[in-house]
């Protein structure tokens, strides 16, 4: 409920506003001083219309008429003050009717339509109790404003910065998504999905234009992988809107080639390459069977020799085949590496990973995660 202090200050600043609106209608207007005023203005119009008619600048038969008109405007008003003489009272019900509007009828129905719009059972939130507060999760704004104010203190927080940036694209703030990027990037490094987001971000800030510094970002992420979907696509609109359409037809050709049809983004692709003439490429193929996963690898590591194998077999070979025909699946390489693991083929799964180190020689990150693969591998890898 509101504090009685700041009902008292509100009543008193309806008071005196509903005040400075009746206090000229509160005072009786001086009908004579009124009415010679304006017969002034009128006789200075009758001198001036004498003055050019006798210079000649106006015809005889055009001031005759102005100086009626000027003597009917005369009568009018003058018969205007005094019929407002003659009834004071209506003069008065009207400033009476002005007053009640203005001190009852308004503030009562702002209240009313407070009572029904409005939230008047919850307590005052000032900005800083709202930023000391445990947020909402749904308070967009504190949650952003917390993160910027702890990275103010810890400017090397590269995962800070990106956990906020892609926050600030939602948000409608693109500049200040691609600089949050650039700080991950300087911080934590260059990785394909980073670059491709602060470009991404840089074309959202132009309106739809791939600048120079957007299609540097995104050469920058297929040389880290040349699979990354999201720069082959704008780097083939920046083709494309630099008037380059076989350039453009090329690259999303060879992007449409490579991928699924379960891809979320084919369409996209599909309808730029046909917008530039070319013609649409049949899908990927990908596997009917995904080949073992952690869990299945697990499970089959609990079974006798010949039950493990005969599970296991069909789907690493089959594995296997794939990844000889689509190299540049990361995930399907560590699979096929734990799974020649649990069945103790040493010598395959280290042919696995000199493989796939060659298909991934210009990705760090997936070389990372191959060493990683090697290192939990149940014979130890070659280490």
């Amino acid at each position: 409920m509101i504090s009685l202090p700041l009902f008292t200050a509100l009543a008193l600043m309806t008071a005196v506003a509903a005040l400075a609106v009746l206090w000229p209608l509160s005072r009786a207007r001086t009908m004579k001083a009124t009415r010679e005023a304006d017969l002034a203005v009128y006789r200075d119009q009758l001198a001036e219309l004498a003055r050019d008619a006798k210079s000649g600048r106006l015809p005889a038969a055009e001031a005759e008429a102005a100086r009626i008109e000027v003597a009917r405007r005369m009568l009018a008003a003058d018969a205007a003050a005094d019929a407002a003489s003659a009834d004071p009272a209506i003069a008065g019900r009207r400033r009476r009717a002005a007053a009640i509007v203005a001190l009852v009828f308004v503030p009562v129905c702002a209240a009313a339509l407070y009572a029904v719009m409005g939230s008047p059972g919850i307590p005052g939130a000032p900005l800083a109790e709202r930023l000391s507060a445990t947020p909402d999760r749904s308070d967009v704004a504190i949650l952003v404003r917390r993160v910027e104010e702890h990275l103010q203190k810890n400017p090397n927080d590269g995962q800070g910065y990106e956990i906020l940036a892609p926050i600030y694209l939602r948000l409608g703030r693109p500049e200040d998504s691609a600089r949050a990027y650039g700080e991950a990037i300087r911080i934590l490094g260059p990785t394909a999905e980073r670059l491709s987001a602060r470009g991404d971000a840089l074309v959202v800030a132009a309106d739809g234009l791939v600048t120079t510094d957007a299609a540097k970002a995104f050469a920058a992420a297929l040389a880290l992988n040349p699979a990354e979907p999201r720069a082959a696509y704008f780097l083939g609109l920046a083709a494309e809107q630099d008037g380059r359409t076989q350039d453009a037809a090329r690259i999303w050709g060879d992007l449409l080639a490579r991928t699924p049809a379960s891809a979320p983004y084919r369409p996209v692709v599909a309808e730029a390459l046909a917008r530039v003439g070319g013609t649409v490429p049949p899908a990927a193929s990908s596997p009917a069977t995904p080949g073992p996963g952690a869990a299945d690898v697990n499970a089959a590591a609990q079974m006798s020799p010949q039950d493990r194998n005969a599970m296991i077999r069909g789907m690493v070979d089959r594995l296997a085949a794939r990844l000889d025909k689509e190299p540049n699946d990361i995930d399907g390489w560590e699979r096929l590496i734990r799974a020649y693991g649990v069945l103790g083929d040493k010598d395959k799964a280290d042919a696995a990973l000199k493989t796939a180190r060659a298909a991934f020689k210009d990705d760090p990150a997936a070389l990372a995660r191959l060493d990683a693969a090697e290192k939990a591998l149940p014979t130890g890898g070659k280490g």
